[in-house]
């Protein structure tokens, strides 16, 4: 019975060294992974602003600009660089909030024009425009869109209080 009890009893103290390489492994297993993406943090650090980032599978959407000037920006992730949005950005507007779907075909929009907020939604296959009307009648704060650009589910204000709609897309 005595010999039961040392083989366990040296079976629970593992060697110095062993005790090293374990605490080596589980130190390797406590690493975050988190590593930023540093080209493309240089490349979006050109813009003096860069906000309300939506991010969707290959997509990067972000309101970036300098000295005022306020844009909508897309950026393939996979290729690193910027992808063009003729008929999105208007010098007469501001945009507010932004969504970008999984294919970075279709991009929903708060923006303020003329001194209204306004939904828009923008398909970039057609460089096309399409304001999207909130009934009842609110202002729309913040915005998400599903990963197949379906539904759109919009923050308004409306009397005071923040709701949520739900939004079927065209």
């Amino acid at each position: 019975m005595s010999g039961a009890g040392q083989g366990s009893r040296w079976a629970l103290a593992p060697a110095p060294g062993l005790a090293l390489v374990l605490c080596l492994l589980l130190g390797g297993c406590l690493d975050n992974g988190v590593r930023p993406l540093m080209g493309l943090n240089l490349q979006l650090a050109h813009s003096a602003v860069n906000r309300d980032p939506a991010l969707s599978s290959d997509w990067l959407a972000v309101i970036g600009g300098r000295e005022g000037r306020e844009q909508v920006r897309l950026v393939r992730l996979s290729q690193g660089g910027p992808v063009p949005l003729p008929g999105l950005n208007r010098p007469d507007a501001r945009p507010v909030g932004v969504a970008v779907d999984q294919w970075g075909e279709r991009l929903a929009l708060i923006r303020e024009l003329e001194g209204r907020s306004e939904l828009v939604l923008y398909r970039r296959s057609l460089q096309s425009l399409q304001l999207i009307p909130i009934e009842p009648a609110g202002v729309p704060h913040r915005l998400a869109l599903s990963a197949d650009g379906r539904v759109l589910a919009v923050e308004v204000g409306r009397g005071g209080l923040s709701q949520v709609d739900l939004l079927e897309l065209p």
